[in-house]
């Protein structure tokens, strides 16, 4: 008698708010394809399920980083965390996508059965260890792009010397003791300016101790647009309105920082030195040595940051570390900070595709050599979708449009019968890094990634409208695809092995 498995269409990968996103428009898109989402956690969410520090929130406004197809109906713009998954949830709940969800079980092997046209995958539970195997034509990546388990903390001389807590936000420990203690948060990203106001509400003094000074752009709280136009058009007009104003926003500044870097950097400067006391040293702690937006900017909603640093709750200093001592830390300068609690906001580590190493007949896919098909597909991959969002704008506004790209290529694949979807490269084609962003948790990570080309279809498109046209109106065939009808295997609820 022969071994048979669960066959699936579709197989997601992660239950965050991209994995949520393609199951909505698998659903509503592709109705007859059966599909399920693997989550390694116990929990919907990704991303907002696993950072639980203080004041932690999205750095896009909620009418470009949420679901075009479900309104934010809050009034913050930029929303906390709790109410980013509270959101995701609700979208999972409302649309039956919860029940698909296979929680605290994890992908391990990916395996293309190239005579069979389909992915062997292993499963493992993460309660007992237990594994097995399931069937799937298509896999859809949606785990994220950095490691859950760990984040970025170089080594710091002496820090076995400090004796009170080193924690990184990533970690971050559920009844941490603040209250009323010194405490040190080193970096200077969105972690940091978002720990600092949050964590000086109670704390007795926070310090933001940076090496190198990042753009901190203040940001209403509510968006005026919506603000004003709930009350007249109601939640679903306004959020559309928003929506568009927002995503338009966002290119106007990507592309004016771009093009005027030193007026949008007076701008900025102009900005915070309006928000900080008279006499602040702005060009020491807000004058960054790059240009506006060749890294993210970070938003402060509210211009929450200035004000710890107006009302005296909080400091920066801008500074190279020496050593921890048992006390605090020792800076290059002479200067020592006094601290009881030590924060590493020190950014992420990239581990592209979950971990995931996909393999074909067994043999393991080599990424760095793999480049991407308008930012989805892997050359040389069949049947392998992958999420990569935007960097000068809201992560999942490239997210939605490739989730409605997908399902567009599963519906013109059955309509001609074809099983098997594989981009072929020209091996000659000259290439680049997928993502030409200044991060330092790319820059550590960029030889890991996929590559790009440089034309379409195999260049990254970081503009939002032109991307419209390509994913949702430009056609789905493409000289770059090749296409194969079935060699034996049928759409059925097990398959033999």
């Amino acid at each position: 008698m022969q071994n048979t498995v669960p066959f699936l269409d579709v197989l997601i990968v992660g239950a965050g708010i991209s994995g949520i996103g393609c199951a909505y428009h698998l659903q509503s898109k592709c109705s007859d394809l059966t599909y399920s989402i693997i989550e390694a956690r116990a929990d919907l969410g990704g991303t907002w399920d696993l950072f639980k520090y203080p004041g932690i929130r999205s750095d896009s406004d909620l009418f470009t980083f949420g679901y075009d197809f479900k309104p934010w109906k809050e009034k913050k713009a930029i929303a906390d965390g709790n109410s980013i998954k509270a959101y995701i949830e609700q979208t999972a709940n409302e649309n039956g996508i919860r029940e698909k969800i296979r929680f605290l079980t994890r992908v391990v092997e990916l395996n293309w059965q190239s005579d069979k046209q389909y992915w062997l995958v292993t499963l493992r539970s993460e309660e007992t260890g237990h594994t097995e195997k399931v069937a799937a034509r298509w896999v859809f990546n949606a785990s994220g792009y950095y490691r859950y388990d760990k984040g970025y903390t170089p080594e710091f001389n002496g820090q076995s010397n400090f004796s009170g807590d080193i924690i990184h936000p990533q970690q971050w420990p559920e009844n941490l003791e603040y209250e009323g203690k010194r405490v040190v948060v080193i970096g200077s990203g969105a972690t940091a300016v978002t720990l600092v106001p949050s964590m000086a509400k109670a704390a007795s003094h926070v310090t933001m101790l940076q090496r190198t000074p990042s753009y901190v752009l203040p940001v209403p709280t509510q968006d005026p647009i919506a603000k004003h136009l709930r009350p007249l058009v109601g939640d679903n007009l306004a959020f559309k309105a928003a929506r568009r104003f927002n995503i338009a926003k966002q290119r106007w500044v990507y592309a004016f920082c771009q093009r005027f870097p030193n007026r949008a950097r007076k701008i900025i400067r102009d900005l915070n030195a309006k928000m900080l006391p008279e006499g602040f040293p702005v060009d020491t702690h807000f004058n960054p040595p790059y240009n506006p937006w060749e890294q993210r900017l970070c938003a402060v909603p509210g211009g929450d940051l200035f004000k710890a640093l107006s009302n005296g709750s909080a400091s920066v200093v801008t500074d190279v570390i020496k050593n921890f001592t048992e006390t605090g830390i020792q800076l290059e300068s002479g200067e020592h900070i006094d601290t009881d609690i030590i924060v590493t906001a020190t950014g992420l580590n990239l581990l592209p595709l979950g971990g995931l190493v996909p393999k074909i007949d067994g043999k393991a896919v080599s990424l760095p050599q793999c480049v991407t098909y308008k930012g989805m597909l892997l050359s040389g991959v069949p049947n392998f979708s992958i999420a990569v969002g935007y960097t000068s704008s809201s992560w999942t506004l490239k997210i939605g449009l490739l989730c409605e790209h997908f399902t567009r290529l599963l519906n013109h694949m059955k309509q001609h019968d074809y099983f098997q979807c594989t981009p072929i490269a020209d091996p000659k084609m000259e290439t680049r890094p997928l993502l030409n962003f200044g991060a330092g948790y790319i820059q550590r990570s960029i030889k890991q990634l996929p590559r790009q080309g440089t034309h379409f279809p195999w260049s990254m498109s970081w503009n939002y409208a032109e991307d419209v046209k390509i994913f949702r109106k430009g056609k789905v065939d493409d000289p770059a695809l090749v296409f194969e009808k079935s060699l034996e295997t049928k759409n059925t609820a097990e398959v033999a092995l």
